[in-house]
């Protein structure tokens, strides 16, 4: 079947074929994500999204609901696809939970598709014929994908510039453009084959975008083959690293019962001899644990600090997540933050960072009073949620560069993970994927954690549950990393940071002149097609 006969096909269909198509393209797309990293299956996905556009044309208001249904379904199979994992959390405590998992695995992908309906809308509403109708869609998609990463405390995992870094010459444009410019350019050189299917138009000038696409992508690639030539890893003098990987169950990190077992597991771990000189942590300046570790409020059990004080030699410093106990409630409920503690060889701590960015229905519930009434809880099961931290800040740290503490999806936020004017050496990743067992999740968390590393041109240190553990140079490139679902230690050198890229300076200002120009150009260009006839 030719390209034309598919286009058309797709143009024509309606209802629940229609519907179909546009959930399985949604759905196929997320092999172009992590661990799959099939970016290439998008040139068949992304322009099936603007033949879906140009059938909307025989709906009523010239197309803008059904343009805005067809997206809602490529949506929620994208997202369906994506975050089917999702579902596994609410299996960790299936007793309470287990009930909630179906609602989970399809209201949230459904929540999410709202914004890919709109951003069909908006392409619709501003709709030209010929090529330029890709760089509309691209436009209108990027512009939803914004909102996403914003409204509500915002949710930006799996945006579509993610199909660009799972190629590591292809990421390196992510430290001009960010994940946002990343997003608009995938769209626009994935759905550049649509106008392959064009009819109106000489066979050369269907064949033009898409082979400008390709030139670009070849751009691209030159520039972050470049790019990483110019900059060899090279590492920090006398930082030794170790990451301890416990990977523990979900369900026994949380079980008091088990604190002593779960010590002695990370007391163990932290000293395995490693290398040829068998020296336990004795060469190790800086030891890291990952999210949550301790089923427990960590200063308040004498007997963990002393363990820790024990565990660690003169010159070892521990950095550590664990959940700190805030002052008493009026109500006289324990509240908490979820933190990351520095600690000292003899049990001193240095300082504390309090987690900003929480996790809504996990680390706590919106509208957290009215829903505990009716009976309700998020996954932590911590009455009244999590507190917040007041602001994201780095820290001195003794015998290595200032440090940023991200905790779990703190990472995922582009643009917003380093704070004005506290540029650190580098940042740190701490987190518990266990809570989504061996899935995809973790592979895509630690690709969105690549990228900040790429865009801010910073060093990433990662230390999880469960994997995937990893020392990542400011280009992304892995220097270490422990596989999912094993335990063990992670021995490595911290790279330096480079200078600060094009996007850590300007941010999203660049593609926002990039949506607006390319805004102001489709409604031009439409404008003085609406002049001309047919």
């Amino acid at each position: 079947m030719s390209i034309k006969a598919v286009a058309n096909a797709v143009v024509l269909s309606w209802g629940w074929r229609r519907a179909a198509i546009a959930f399985v393209a949604g759905a196929v797309s997320v092999l172009a994500l992590a661990p799959f990293d099939l970016w290439p299956v998008l040139f068949l996905t992304f322009p099936i999204a603007v033949w879906l556009i140009d059938g909307s044309a025989a709906g009523r208001l010239n197309g803008i609901p059904a343009a805005a249904i067809a997206g809602w379904f490529f949506g929620f199979g994208y997202f369906f696809a994506g975050l089917y994992w999702v579902g596994h959390a609410f299996l960790v405590d299936a007793k309470t939970f287990g009930w909630l998992l179906p609602f989970a695995v399809t209201a949230l992908p459904a929540g999410l598709a709202i914004f890919t309906a709109f951003g069909f809308a908006l392409a619709r509403l501003i709709w030209p014929r010929g090529a330029m109708r890709v760089i509309a869609l691209a436009v209108a998609l990027t512009a939803a994908e914004w909102l996403r990463g914003h409204i509500l405390t915002g949710f930006p995992w799996n945006s579509y510039g993610y199909a660009l870094t799972g190629s590591l010459l292809l990421a390196q444009s992510a430290s001009i453009f960010g994940l946002w410019g990343l997003t608009f350019l995938a769209v626009t050189v994935f759905a550049s084959p649509a106008t392959l299917g064009d009819e109106a138009i000489g066979k050369g000038r269907s064949l033009a975008p898409f082979a400008v696409s390709l030139v670009l992508l070849a751009v691209m690639a030159g520039f972050g083959a470049w790019r990483l030539a110019k900059n060899p890893t090279r590492f920090v003098d006398d930082v030794r690293l170790r990451i301890m990987q416990p990977d523990l169950a979900q369900d026994e990190k949380f079980n008091y019962a088990a604190r002593q077992k779960i010590m002695d597991r990370y007391l163990s771990l932290s000293d395995r001899a490693t290398g040829p000189d068998n020296s336990g942590l004795s060469n190790v300046t800086h030891l890291i644990w990952p999210e949550s570790a301790f089923p427990f409020f960590l200063t308040r059990e004498g007997e963990a600090m002393a363990q820790i004080a024990d565990l660690l030699p003169p010159g070892t410093m521990l950095i550590t997540g664990a959940a700190r106990a805030a002052d008493p409630s009026p109500d006289k409920r324990v509240r908490a933050y979820n933190s990351v503690y520095v600690i000292d060889h003899d049990g001193t701590v240095l300082s504390v960072y309090d987690k900003v960015h929480l996790v809504p229905f996990g680390e706590y519930l919106p509208f957290q009073a009215t829903l505990e009434k009716l009976g309700l809880l998020q996954l932590t099961k911590l009455p009244g949620g999590f507190l917040s931290g007041d602001r994201l800040r780095s820290y001195e740290l003794r015998g290595a560069p200032r440090f940023l503490p991200l905790i779990c999806y703190e990472i995922i936020f582009p643009g917003a993970v380093v704070p004005a004017g506290e540029r650190p050496g580098w940042l740190l990743n701490v987190t518990n994927d266990a809570w989504f067992g061996i899935s995809t999740g973790p592979f895509q968390h630690l690709q969105q954690a690549r990228a900040r590393a790429i865009e801010e041109g910073l060093p990433l240190v990662r230390a999880a549950n469960n994997g995937i553990s990893a020392i990542v140079d400011p280009l992304g490139r892995i220097v270490r990393q422990l596989p999912l679902g094993t335990d063990g230690v992670l021995d490595g050198p911290l790279p330096r940071s480079v200078t600060p890229t094009v996007y850590a300076r300007f941010g999203d200002s660049i593609i926002a002149i990039m949506i607006a120009a390319g805004f102001f150009i489709v409604l031009r260009y439409r404008s003085k097609q609406d002049r001309k006839p047919l």
